[in-house]
């Protein structure tokens, strides 16, 4: 008993100090907003890690992966080990806010809050340093580059031993549509596996007048694109979710000609491996069918990205049971799987953990807009929540004998 009620000592320690440093924390996140780089593009914003966690004393591994950087805590005692995961890439798109803090980069922002992970985790960095000689065990740092653009920064990490000696993991994305001050879990697959597809049409072009000379590969096109939308309705248990959408329809550029080929891109998402391959076949096999019924030939390219983010139940129920204490039981709920992509799912192919949400949205901040929104924004308290609940569940599985 006098060990825990020490442990919950050095906790209220910990979230005051992170209370105390959010001015920084704030400070960090803004420079950030001001400075974007993207993915695999990424050099001075690595120094900037580095830089701050090398004047805090923590150990820095560079160019882990390529461009991402590994800090590491050592405990005063022997443990186990805990690695938390911060990504710090931006989006090409411009940023529209009019704050202070707006990005000085054309058509480079953060727009996904990558920024804000960053400062949060640089935030707990610097406080569980300073209470190193009371951990059993040691905590990891792992700030990731490239996490928005496939192949990803993860993989690469990983190959370069970023999890070597890591038993548990955790990390958070702060989440614009969920209320500042609220934490959702899921201990299932909480992000889809996001998966992108690329066809080429190609028939014979002609005049618009003389379609029945033509072979015309917009029909096909159209046709194709109304039923690959019948793959979700009619081949995908209703017990399943999986999305199949079409972002581009490139043919012709004259209204009197019927072009020789179009091009279509789109997207496909899905939480189950079967239902994935399932997909990527019918796709084809209905693309097939319809063009040599017409007389047309095709290029089928099917480009699998991220797998499912899949959490592990007793480290999602321990993580949940951490940022109760802290928002309040009533404010920590089970979330619907979200249809987005997330490459935290290699890093729990590897080693138990979870990946949760923190609220980030106050209409009274205009924090309001979703992610990739060239107004995106965040309350920034809600790094202080995400703080508390990651140093928290680091020093908890570390600390906490029970």
């Amino acid at each position: 008993m006098e060990s825990r009620n020490r442990g919950e000592t050095v906790l209220e320690e910990i979230y005051k100090q992170l209370e105390e440093n959010f001015e920084e924390t704030v400070s960090i996140r803004r420079y950030l907003h001001q400075h974007p780089e993207l993915s695999f593009e990424e050099e001075k914003t690595p120094q900037l890690i580095a830089r701050h966690l090398t004047e805090w004393g923590i150990e820095v591994r560079e160019g882990v992966g390529g461009r991402g950087i590994v800090g590491t805590i050592r405990g005063g005692q022997p443990g186990k080990t805990v690695a938390l995961r911060a990504d710090f890439d931006a989006l090409p798109i411009q940023d529209l806010k009019e704050v202070p803090y707006r990005s000085t980069v054309p058509g480079k922002m953060h727009a996904c809050g990558h920024d804000a992970h960053t400062a949060t985790l640089l935030s707990v960095a610097k406080v569980l340093q300073e209470k190193r000689d009371l951990l059993r065990g040691n905590i990891v740092l792992i700030h990731q580059f490239a996490e928005e653009l496939v192949p990803g920064g993860a993989k690469e990490m990983i190959k370069d031993g970023c999890l070597d000696g890591v038993d548990v993991m955790f990390g958070t994305h702060l989440w614009s549509t969920i209320p500042v001050g609220r934490a959702a879990f899921q201990p299932r697959a909480i992000m889809a596996a996001a998966d992108h597809f690329e066809v080429e049409i190609i028939g014979r072009g002609g005049h618009g007048g003389l379609p029945h000379e033509t072979v015309d590969p917009i029909v096909l096109g159209m046709n194709w694109v109304q039923l690959i939308q019948q793959i979700i309705s009619r081949n995908v248990s209703p017990l399943d979710s999986a999305v199949i959408s079409v972002g581009a329809f490139h043919g012709g550029d004259a209204f009197n000609i019927i072009p020789e080929k179009v091009e279509i891109k789109g997207t496909v998402r899905t939480l189950r491996t079967e239902v994935q391959e399932m997909i990527e076949r019918k796709m084809e096999s209905i693309l097939h069918s319809l063009c040599e019924a017409a007389g047309a030939s095709y290029q089928y390219q099917y480009i699998k990205g991220y797998p499912p983010v899949v959490n592990h139940a007793a480290e999602t129920a321990f993580v949940r049971s951490c940022a109760e204490d802290i928002l309040g039981t009533d404010q920590c709920y089970l979330t619907e799987p979200l249809m987005v992509g997330e490459d935290f799912s290699y890093y729990l192919q590897h080693v138990p953990g979870t990946f949760f949400l923190t609220g980030a949205g106050n209409p009274e901040k205009n924090a309001v807009y979703p992610h990739h929104h060239p107004m995106f924004d965040i309350d920034e308290r809600a790094m202080l929540h995400a703080g508390k609940i990651l140093a928290s569940a680091a020093w908890r599985f570390l600390n906490d004998e029970s």
